[in-house]
């Protein structure tokens, strides 16, 4: 898995009731031809990261089908998630 290009906002809360700041970044993404992952169209993954005083993490994510624009049922697999933790964390 590749990361190649990113956009990323910081999430407002006007109610007060998160602790810290929330990012949502989508990310582009290339997988080999023979990752489970693989689409032809390619992938797009939306990730929310949460930055507190416990540090920073991954709350939630998406794999997206950049054609179909469906959401895909896939989990990232631990060391894609480091991965995209320290790479949205640098982005900062």
């Amino acid at each position: 898995m590749e990361i190649t290009n990113h956009v990323f906002e910081e999430i407002k809360d006007p109610t007060g009731i998160m602790v810290g700041k929330r990012y949502e970044f989508l990310l582009d993404v290339e997988v080999d031809e023979e990752d489970e992952l693989y689409t032809p169209g390619g992938l797009e993954l939306r990730v929310i990261l949460a930055a507190d005083d416990n540090g920073t993490r991954i709350v939630h994510y998406n794999v997206i089908d950049k054609l179909s624009r469906n959401v895909l049922e896939f989990a990232l697999e631990d060391d894609e998630e480091a991965e995209v933790l320290a790479y949205c964390t640098s982005s900062l």
